[in-house]
């Protein structure tokens, strides 16, 4: 005998129970996406590989400037590529390179650090260059870190509950080391437009940038150079900062052996500002970076770095691990 037919009310809350679950996954789907992509829209950045393979990574001008801090961060602690991979790893599992003020109990930031357990305060661990700093300093004393698989070792740091979730992040953190760190050269690039207008901008902006994920020694022998009449000279805040001369819209940073650290070559610290500098493009409303015979433009379709005809000399730090001497050269928008 066959089944009798839903009433007409039930076949009403069948439906909506049905429109209810589609809405209910589109919602999770749409949670997932903005987790993933950092909940700003279109990507914006892009870092190729400098290898054969040619990987790339997509990813938001919000963690593209995360990024940045955490590989400047570990560059001046003279940690190794390696090293800045595992951290890159770490944030993308944990915070998806995201300065989250939220978290599973009182875990807070990039690295999802609780202050419960010793981290620092939740205002330390929320800064960006002071999570990443406390980062290495743990990943330090893991010892031979570098030998060991990427997940194991960011787990001897995290203490997990996930500890194989570092793993699926190693190429795309691999990747994106080698552009940060400077040992892939002319590898990362942004659009350069901010979706919301940034609180500072101009010369100053950059500098205090600087200062904030490379510390005030990166500022040292770094003045500005002209692009407009009015020149002014600023005094340094106190007597450790040092001196900078502001003028237009041009922040010019030398790139010497003196200025090289951590026994990076002179192409690779090159390489290394100027790819931070486009990191940070959207947030500082910078224009165009310019270093070794190459140049990035905001705003460019394709977004790539050019060829700007430069002698062959200050192109010698193009491939990243030259030993030539230059400049990077930004340029701001006011």
């Amino acid at each position: 005998m066959p089944e009798p037919s839903p009433s007409p009310k039930r076949r009403g809350r069948l439906l909506r129970f049905g429109a209810a679950c589609v809405v209910l996954s589109a919602v999770a789907g749409y949670v997932v996406v903005q987790y993933v992509t950092g909940g700003t829209g279109d990507p914006g950045c892009r870092v190729v590989s400098g290898g054969a393979n040619g990987a790339t990574y997509e990813f938001t001008p919000e963690q593209a400037v995360n990024a940045a801090t955490i590989a400047a961060v570990g560059t001046n602690r003279a940690m190794p590529e390696r090293a800045v991979a595992i951290a890159l790893a770490t944030a993308l599992q944990e915070s998806g390179l995201r300065n989250l003020t939220h978290g599973d109990r009182d875990s807070l930031g990039l690295f999802q650090q609780r202050p419960s357990q010793g981290w620092g305060t939740e205002k330390q661990v929320t800064d960006p260059a002071y999570a990443a700093n406390i980062f290495y300093e743990h990943l330090a004393k893991v010892r031979d870190y570098t030998e060991l698989p990427l997940t194991v070792a960011a787990q001897r740091v995290q203490r997990s509950g996930y500890p194989e979730a570092y793993a699926k992040h190693e190429p795309d953190a691999t990747v994106l080391a080698a552009a940060l760190t400077g040992t892939a050269a002319a590898t990362l690039t942004c659009n350069g437009r901010s979706a919301t207008t940034p609180t500072t901008t101009g010369p100053d902006a950059v500098r205090a940038a600087l200062v904030r994920d490379f510390g005030r020694d990166a500022l040292r022998q770094a003045g500005s150079e002209a692009d407009a009449q009015d020149v002014s000279s600023t005094p340094p805040a106190d007597p450790d900062t040092p001196a900078a001369v502001s003028a237009g819209r041009t922040v010019t940073l030398p790139v010497t052996e003196d200025t090289a650290s951590g026994g990076r070559s002179v192409g690779e610290r090159g390489w290394q500002l100027a790819h931070w500098a486009v990191a940070n493009a959207s947030a500082l409303r910078i224009e165009s970076v310019s270093y070794a015979g190459r140049e990035w433009v905001s705003g460019n379709t394709d977004s790539r770095w050019r060829a700007t005809g430069s002698t062959s000399a200050e192109a010698a730090g193009a491939t990243g691990a030259g030993g030539g001497s230059g400049s990077v050269r930004i340029v701001t928008a006011q």
